[in-house]
């Protein structure tokens, strides 16, 4: 062993790779395999989009923009989220174009953990979280959702702050759910601001897919706290555009000037060209997520619906691209074994809920980020495998 491994930080030995990308190498080379694992649109970014960011390019848009970003996509990002969400934030004091909302993520959590503190997240979760929490040698604190169809309620976030007290300094916030796709109600979500408002906790409210929703509107957790909250968005989900990697951090003025500076010596900016891009799906493409969740919609119905029929228990989706679904009983099989199994049996790759911390046990999830006609082999191949074992 190299004697200079044993002089990394040592909160590095304590994360790995997502077991979502593991899982997704280790079944990659099966032949014939169908994979339903990563949480990427199948769609195209948008013609007009990608005209902006080919006109960039020709228009040697090749320097750095401000740390926070360039202004007419900061404005046009706060005036997206007032025409969408009805919130209110100055583009000049309290926005920062990310490098994608794992970046936003990155620079929000270290900027405000310090050693020993607590951060709350309802669980099954996206395990984007846990590694950031861990450099900042803090802890994460679970709160299981299993038992309430995958929502959290204002008891148990009220038990688990008093329980956890002085120690919180955040409560993370994920809805649409990633690995879910279960999202809250207006109700619900001011139901749990009245809660948070009582206490002295950031509220990271990551809000992703917040223009994947099929049922009702999105209501942002901003609007009722918006002092305690630090917004996560960007255009990964919403516009096809994980490649181009743009998040988006909205939060108060006193909040944004302390993030900024570990976004700057993390990043210095985002992509001058990618931010070009930006402001064309911000302004004249603003409404692509409109167009591309009714296919999802589709989608989720058929997956929903056969995955009821071959015996899965499912929390119908409200938002996002993703299936979480139980393992029938009868499957002696943690998560891990069951979809190695499919792999290997029926050339199907789902990912195991384990990947989703211990909450996720005894579950699978399918990402229906895929074409009908992938989706219609894919549940054959399901039910030929459950048939097989049933």
């Amino acid at each position: 062993m190299n004697k200079l491994q044993q002089r990394f930080n040592p909160q590095v030995n304590q994360i790995a790779v997502s077991l979502i990308r593991q899982f997704d190498e280790r079944v990659s080379s099966i032949p014939n395999i169908l994979r339903l694992t990563l949480g990427e649109p199948d769609f195209n970014t948008a013609e007009a989009v990608k005209t902006s960011g080919i006109l960039a390019i020709e228009q040697n848009f090749s320097h750095y923009t401000g740390m926070a970003g360039l202004p007419e996509v900061r404005e046009a990002a706060c005036a997206f989220v007032q025409t969408k969400y009805q919130l209110s934030y100055d583009w000049q004091t309290e926005a920062i174009v990310t490098v994608g909302g794992t970046e936003a993520i990155s620079a929000a959590l270290l900027s405000i953990l310090e050693p020993g503190d607590k951060v709350l997240l309802p669980a099954p979760v996206y395990p984007g979280y846990a590694p950031v929490i861990t450099l900042a040698n803090a802890q994460m604190i679970d709160m299981d959702t299993s038992q309430d169809g995958f929502v959290l309620t204002p008891e148990v976030l009220e038990a688990s702050l008093k329980e956890h007290g002085d120690a919180v300094k955040a409560v993370i916030l994920n809805y649409p759910s990633n690995p879910t796709g279960v999202t809250y109600t207006r109700e619900e979500v001011k139901a749990l601001a009245n809660v948070l408002a009582k206490y002295n906790v950031f509220v990271l409210s990551d809000e992703i897919y917040s223009e994947l929703i099929y049922d009702g509107t999105h209501t942002s957790i901003a609007e009722f706290i918006p002092e305690q909250t630090i917004l996560i968005n960007g255009l990964s989900k919403s516009h096809a555009m994980t490649g181009w990697r743009i998040g988006f951090i909205f939060a108060p003025k006193e909040l944004t000037k302390e993030i900024i500076k570990v976004h700057q010596y993390l990043v210095t900016a985002a992509s001058t060209i990618s931010q070009k891009a930006a402001y064309t799906a911000l302004t004249t493409s603003i409404d692509e997520g409109q167009k591309v969740k009714k296919e999802y919609k589709v989608r989720r119905d058929f997956v929903y619906s056969k995955m009821i029929a071959m015996g899965f228990e499912v929390a119908k989706p409200s938002g996002a691209f993703y299936i979480f679904a139980k393992i029938p009983t009868n499957f002696n099989q943690n998560s891990m074994e069951f979809c190695v199994d499919v792999a290997e049996k029926v050339q199907l790759a789902v990912i195991p809920g384990v990947a989703f911390g211990q909450a996720g046990e005894g579950y699978i999830r399918i990402s229906y980020a895929a074409s009908m006609e992938q989706l219609e082999e894919a549940m054959k191949r399901l039910k030929n495998y459950m048939s097989q074992k049933g």
